[in-house]
């Protein structure tokens, strides 16, 4: 009955993880189909933080999705908990590019007891404090290095220490004060800003929870192109993210911005008009419209043309001929008479709750009403009445 209690609280979540541990989770939309069509004996098990690996059920346990389980480990076992089985954990090794022929598959050992996942809570309770003590000795060797997270393994035998480091480290010296000092194997990984950045999470300039720390997987290069190509302005400080990097949202609109922009004319070609040469100064992509200047270094004589317009005069131009007018009649009408801004979503006015200031006017009724009062004049036989 306290093995189920266990194991009903580890279903719900990782008491030594953040949230961040569901965002590698996998909908099994295969749950519902009979058991002899996940025929296949390997599951996917997930350790702290993003660490997921492959195991082999050799000893034909019912597992499901959540069960916390002891799997073979180097040394020693490792406790884990169940995130995906069937046929879809195939799947996902083909998007990891692991191949099950080659791949060498440790065994699954037994559902944890009790007793491991006491000792596997005590060793995620020594982290924190052995992640700090780790930082004081690598600052006492003068090493160029931070530690940004430790994990120990599910029997305390073995601890994995995450750092990151602007250039290579001799981590000799540490390793053995580490080992002397903590009792355990120790294993030295290195982590890029963006990884450490997705560990520790924070809050983006949108707004919102760091995409490395909630949803996002594997990290792909970003560029200055990406921003260029998006007409952004190539600002350092609105580019970077939190961990120092280019933001990764970039490349998130990045594809759209190529097909829409894949027949516009280069914006080095210069246009020669019988006003004279005109020069690229800015691009609206989905507008597909064109701002050319008389002057190459600075805007003068900004003027609006359609990319097709741009193509036709591109055209006459090799053909030797020079256009009159930059753009037609017809079109700077039509870019005139068009508002600058539209209500699409119907939005109402700002101040529509605003109360209007008013002066209250008094009430007709006879209570309400002021009362004049007129001093009386002096009576020229001084007020008396004549008899």
């Amino acid at each position: 009955m306290e093995e189920e209690v266990l194991q009903d609280k580890e279903k719900k979540g990782c008491s030594g993880c953040t949230s961040r541990c569901g965002k590698l989770d996998v909908f099994d939309w295969l749950d519902d189909l009979p058991d002899s069509i996940n025929s296949t004996d390997v599951i996917e098990v997930q350790f702290k933080n993003t660490r997921k690996g492959y195991f082999r059920n050799s000893n034909g346990l019912k597992l499901a999705k959540g069960d916390v389980i002891a799997v073979e480990a180097s040394p020693g076992h490792d406790i884990g908990t169940v995130t995906l089985t069937g046929e879809l954990v195939l799947l996902q090794m083909k998007k990891n590019n692991i191949s099950a022929s080659t791949f060498e598959f440790k065994r699954v050992y037994r559902k944890a007891k009790p007793a491991d996942i006491e000792k596997w809570e005590e060793a995620k309770n020594l982290e924190h404090e052995t992640m700090l003590e780790s930082r004081r000795l690598a600052e006492r060797l003068n090493l160029h290095m931070k530690i940004g997270d430790v994990e120990y393994q599910g029997d305390r035998t073995k601890a994995i220490f995450y750092y990151i480091a602007d250039e290579r480290v001799d981590f000799r010296e540490l390793i053995k004060v580490l080992a002397e000092r903590f009792r355990v194997r120790i294993e030295m990984r290195q982590i890029g800003a963006r990884q450490e950045a997705g560990r520790i999470g924070g809050i983006g300039p949108c707004g919102r929870e760091l995409c490395c720390s909630t949803w996002m997987t594997n990290f792909v290069s970003v560029t200055t192109n990406a921003a260029r190509y998006q007409e952004i302005s190539l600002n350092p400080q609105k580019l970077a993210g939190q961990c120092g990097k280019l933001k990764c949202c970039l490349n998130y609109e990045l594809d759209a911005y190529l097909d829409a922009q894949a027949d516009f004319p280069r914006i080095t070609t210069v246009l020669e008009t019988e006003e004279g040469p005109y020069y690229h100064f800015k691009t609206d992509i989905f507008r597909r419209v064109m701002w050319y200047s008389t002057e190459k270094d600075f805007p003068a004589g900004v003027v609006e043309v359609p990319v097709d317009r741009v193509k036709e005069v591109i055209v006459n131009n090799r053909r030797g001929k020079k256009v009159d007018k930059l753009v037609k009649e017809d079109f700077s009408k039509l870019a005139a008479a068009e508002p600058s801004y539209q209500n699409v979503i119907g939005q109402e006015s700002l101040t529509r709750f605003d109360e209007n200031k008013k002066k209250k006017r008094r009430p007709n009724n006879q209570k309400g009403k002021s009362k004049r009062r007129f001093k009386p004049k002096p009576r020229k036989d001084g007020g008396k009445d004549k008899k």
